[in-house]
Parts: structure tokens; C-alpha cells; sequence
């Protein structure tokens, strides 16, 4: 129970995508000070769309932005797998009643920037936070009594304490682990397109996603169904490192020509798309160090097979806002709390992510086996394999055992 004298540290935020935001919402619901940095010009979300499975709403609502997504995302009827070389169903599980009572939330897709503003708009509205845009953070330095932030046009940020929300190429990860960001070697490209303009035979309500041999594509609707996310991944035959950049129509053609022409559709749909070379970190025991702590992609990035990225920072900036509470405000305390309540469960999002990843992509008899686990499976089994994911919520998330 925080007393009156309880004190409560000031924290510097690295990063303000939407763990970010999220975690700067959750300690500011505590009370506590809290600076957002982050290096682009705006606040915003860059990207397409994305997959909330139920223990996103469960974090969203612990944060008391459930209602304000909700208002803005796609709830679907059906997650559907289709095999892109004879267009056959692989497996498809039902997302209506039953599912919301097993796990207590619906599934939803978004667009990135819609969820990212249903929450900055709670944050805006908040006391304690201060968010500083065009800051590019050059060093972070901490001794005993703080962590100072060096921007790279000089300006000196300080605090108590500091959480590294700050992706993949995360500078806190840098200082706290020090570890190689690891290029998966497959390629994303994504794009959104006008619902007139994709096929209509494949306007479907669901998150759809084709299988084909080392590659596989996904779609699904956003915004009332006006558009539609569009997402294709292959293999890339380059030797790849970490970037973002406009995206080839040849160079996406060019990977699919073993699949059937109806999912091939899809690739002569958007007029410009962008290209993502994928990586991952291998986890790790141990992601604080002092008065830092990481969180999100910075604590453990994982590949998009699961559609679990969003999803898992929420649940961080949720189980640490807990961990502070329950520590009553002392951060080392809450930062031990926090990364032994996360560190199994994201480790086992990042290496099931690459296993489900060799199953999307499976090619000659690989495929057919894959095409086999899921025959016969009821809707029942489909639940209870994804209990450990889905069942998630904020009420059971520290590790106080």
C-alpha cells in the first residue's frame, strides 16, 4: 500500500512506438514522472496492419485503453491457413462467442497507427508525461543515484531511472546486453490497399494466410473494412542485413511462381509497398542492468510469425506497471519482479515464432506433414494450444512465487 511519503522515482522512456506509449501510460497511472524520447519528428506508427489476439485486449484494458481500440479495430470471424500451391484449407479456427469465453477477449486487426493513436490520445491526457520528439539518442550513461541520456544535439536528459522501448536496434540493449541483432533472411514486404482494388473473391473477414514453399502471404481487412492489409514473405536468395526501404514488384513476383494464381492475385494489388529484412535476438536470462531495464523489441524482438510483437510489449508495459506497484516504488526491486515474470514467456514467443515459421514455409513432403497436424483437430483443440498464449491476463502476470 504506497503511503503518502511513498517516494517515486522519475523515469526517462527510450522509444515511443507503442510499448513505448504503453509503458509511459501504465507507471503515469501510478503517479509517477515519466519522459518519453523519441527520435522521430512526430509521434506516430509507421507499418501497416496488426494481429490482436485476446491477451492484447487484456493488457489494453488493464491499461483502460480496451474501449478506445475497440472502437478503431476489425473484429474478425475466423484465423483461416490456405495452401498456396493447390489452394487447398490447411486448417481454420473459429474466433466468435466461444473463443471470446475461453479466453475472455475477442481477435481483432488494425492498423498500427490506429492503436498507437487510441493510446497517445490517453497519454496526451495525462498528468506526468512529458514527450520529446526529433531526439536521437547518442549515449546513455547511468552512476549511483541516475541515468542521463545524451542526445545527439546535445541536449542532456536525467532521470532515476530509464526503460528501453527503443526496437530492435535498441541503444539501452546496447549498454545493458551488447549482444548481435540476428538477420533472419526473410523478407517481408507489406502494404495496404483499397478494398475496390483487391480480388473479391478474396475480401474475407479473417486474417488469411497462404502457405507456399519458403514463402507464404497474409490479408486481412482494416478500417471498416475499406482496406486490407497486405503482407508476403519469402526467403531472401541476397545475403540480407537489418533494413527498411521501398519495396520491388519484380523482386516480390520473383519469389512466388510456385503458387497457384488465385493467391497470386494478390501481388499485382498495391501500387508501392515496403520492404523489411527481418531479425530477431536470441533471448536472454538477463535484459536489466542497474538503474536500466529493456522492453518490447528491445528485451526480446521476435519474427512476425505469431503476430505476437505488439501483443507481447503490451503485456510488458502492463507486468512491469504491476511489478512497480507491488514493489511499492522501489525500481530495482520491481525491474527483478518484472524480467522474471517476462523472460520464459517472451523466450518462448521468439523460438515458436521461428518454428512456426518453418511450418508456414514448408515445402515437398515437409508440407504435406504440415498439412496433416492440423486434420481432424476440432475447434476445442485449437483453444487448448493456444491457452498458454491467449490466456494472458493482467490479474495473474507477476511471478511472485
Amino acid at each position: 500500500m504506497t503511503s503518502p511519503t511513498t517516494h517515486k522515482p522519475t523515469v526517462i522512456i527510450a522509444g515511443a512506438g507503442i510499448g513505448g506509449i504503453a509503458t509511459a501510460l501504465a507507471l503515469a497511472r501510478l503517479g509517477m514522472s515519466v519522459t518519453v524520447l523519441e527520435q522521430a519528428p512526430t509521434l506516430g506508427e509507421i507499418g501497416a496492419g496488426l494481429q490482436l489476439a485476446p491477451n492484447a485486449f487484456a493488457a489494453l484494458d488493464a491499461l483502460g485503453v480496451g474501449a478506445a481500440v475497440r472502437d478503431r479495430a476489425v473484429f474478425t470471424e475466423r484465423l483461416v491457413m490456405m495452401d498456396a500451391v493447390d489452394c487447398s484449407e490447411v486448417g481454420a479456427f473459429e474466433v466468435g462467442a466461444p473463443f471470446r469465453e475461453r479466453f475472455g477477449n475477442p481477435y481483432a486487426v488494425i492498423h498500427r497507427a490506429d492503436i498507437h493513436t487510441a493510446i497517445l490520445e490517453h497519454v496526451q491526457g495525462t498528468p506526468h508525461i512529458e514527450l520529446v520528439t526529433s531526439c536521437h539518442i547518442g549515449a546513455i550513461e547511468q552512476d549511483g543515484t541516475g541515468v542521463t541520456v545524451l542526445a545527439s544535439d546535445g541536449r542532456r536528459f536525467r532521470a532515476e531511472y530509464l526503460i528501453g522501448c527503443d526496437g530492435i536496434k535498441s541503444i539501452a540493449r546496447e549498454v545493458v546486453v551488447g549482444d548481435a541483432v540476428r538477420v533472419s533472411g526473410h523478407v517481408v514486404y507489406r502494404a495496404v490497399v483499397p478494398a475496390a482494388e483487391m480480388p473479391e473473391e478474396l475480401r474475407w473477414n479473417a486474417p488469411v494466410l497462404w502457405a507456399g514453399p519458403n514463402c507464404h502471404l497474409v490479408h486481412y481487412p482494416l478500417r471498416s473494412g475499406d482496406q486490407y492489409n497486405l503482407v508476403v514473405t519469402f526467403h531472401s536468395r541476397e545475403q540480407e542485413t537489418w533494413d527498411v526501404r521501398d519495396g520491388s514488384k519484380d523482386e516480390v513476383l520473383s519469389y512466388f511462381t510456385g503458387i497457384a494464381d488465385l493467391p497470386r492475385k494478390l501481388l499485382h494489388c498495391p501500387s508501392s509497398w515496403r520492404r523489411w529484412s527481418t531479425a530477431d535476438r536470441n533471448p536472454v536470462e538477463n535484459w536489466t542492468k542497474g538503474r536500466i531495464t529493456l522492453l518490447g523489441d528491445a528485451a526480446h524482438p521476435t519474427l512476425q510469425y505469431l503476430a505476437q510483437g505488439a501483443c507481447m510489449a503490451l503485456e510488458d508495459a502492463v507486468t512491469l506497471g504491476e511489478a512497480v506497484r507491488h514493489c511499492d516504488f522501489d525500481m530495482r526491486a520491481a525491474f527483478a519482479l518484472y524480467q522474471k515474470s517476462r523472460i520464459a514467456r517472451t523466450a518462448r514467443v521468439v523460438l515458436s515464432a521461428r518454428e512456426m515459421g518453418r511450418l508456414y514455409h514448408a515445402h515437398g513432403v515437409e508440407r504435406l506433414v504440415r498439412n496433416d497436424l492440423w486434420k481432424g483437430r476440432d475447434q476445442a483443440g485449437f483453444y487448448n494450444a493456444l491457452e498458454w498464449l491467449y490466456g494472458w491476463t493482467a490479474a495473474g502476470c507477476l511471478a511472485t512465487d
